[in-house]
């Protein structure tokens, strides 16, 4: 039912106004945007977008593209280019297309250059443009919650698209060495010789052993989608968290993973994926529309689905 709804929407829906982020919308503007992914029905970036796009003034209208639920011949360049033809302004990219959408677009942001994924795609001028908002997301959440951690080493599980955005993010926030882990020890040697790339060499190793690295680090970020509510568990056995450590998640559904909630109760200092998922949200709502958000409105949008639905 989900899919038949979206097609519809796709041959009757009005025209919007796509916009870059150096333009602005004139109040009263329809701006048609949407989420691209799999398993995407308990999203919350429908409510912080459209709450922001009411404040604004703005007809704001968010759909969800689930991938689970349509035809498998629909492919991403379909969805991209069904949303062009009813007038997107753009899309937001989850998981698992934030590195596949690439071959799909014709230009990139820088940060999505740099990170080699893209969660954001902003339709102008019959272009598809790719951005990469969660660096920015997680950066700035971890700047406002863990900035007086120590962060000398830090363990990364997962280097995947958000991975690699998260690796970035942490460069910036002035991690010293990065312990990069993943079940593909391949892709985990290639983001780990990127990030050196851009940041300065010895700033990322790959490993294997994710035990030895978490013994050494002060820190460990989970940029993987075990612990999400339709794939329970940890990435990492519990008794590797020390309760010195400090434990991060980019999971915000549900809000407390199995992973923080371990954490916790070891001692740790623990934070969510709520403050990426906010922010990454607030830059992209500025791409889409070229108008500059409220955070705290965007959060209290997010904050208020604790109350309506469980995580």
């Amino acid at each position: 039912m989900q899919w038949r709804r979206e097609e519809r929407l796709v041959d009757t829906v009005g025209k919007g106004n796509a916009m870059s982020g150096t333009e602005r919308l004139p109040a009263g503007s329809t701006v048609l945007v949407g989420l691209v992914g799999r398993g995407i029905q308990k999203s919350r970036s429908p409510a912080m977008h459209e709450a922001e796009g009411t404040a604004q003034g703005l007809d704001y209208v968010y759909r969800l593209f689930d991938t689970e639920l349509m035809p498998p011949q629909m492919t991403l360049d379909e969805i991209l280019r069904c949303a062009e033809i009813s007038d997107f302004a753009g899309l937001n990219i989850t998981y698992p297309a934030k590195v596949e959408i690439i071959a799909h677009l014709d230009d990139l942001s820088e940060a999505a250059r740099m990170v080699g994924a893209v969660n954001t795609v902003v339709f102008r001028d019959g272009k598809r443009r790719g951005h990469n908002t969660d660096l920015w997301g997680f950066a700035e959440s971890f700047r406002r919650n863990m900035g007086d951690v120590a962060r000398d080493n830090v363990l990364l599980i997962g280097a995947g698209g958000a991975g690699a955005a998260v690796a970035h993010a942490l460069c910036d926030c002035r991690a010293g060495t990065l312990w990069i882990a993943d079940a593909d020890a391949d892709r985990a040697g290639a983001l780990a010789r990127k990030v050196c790339d851009s940041h300065g060499a010895g700033t990322a190793y790959p490993v294997e052993n994710i035990a030895d690295a978490a013994a050494l680090s002060d820190g460990l970020v989970n940029a993987t989608p075990v612990g999400m509510a339709h794939m329970p568990g940890m990435p990492i056995a519990q008794e590797l968290i020390r309760p010195e450590m400090w434990v991060a998640d980019i999971i915000y559904f549900p809000l407390e993973t199995e992973l923080l909630r371990t954490a916790r109760n070891r001692g740790c200092r623990t934070l969510s994926g709520a403050g990426m998922a906010v922010f990454q949200a607030v830059r992209a709502f500025e791409l889409f529309t070229g108008l500059k958000p409220d955070v705290a409105r965007m959060e209290a949008a997010f904050r208020a689905l604790d109350h309506t639905a469980p995580d």
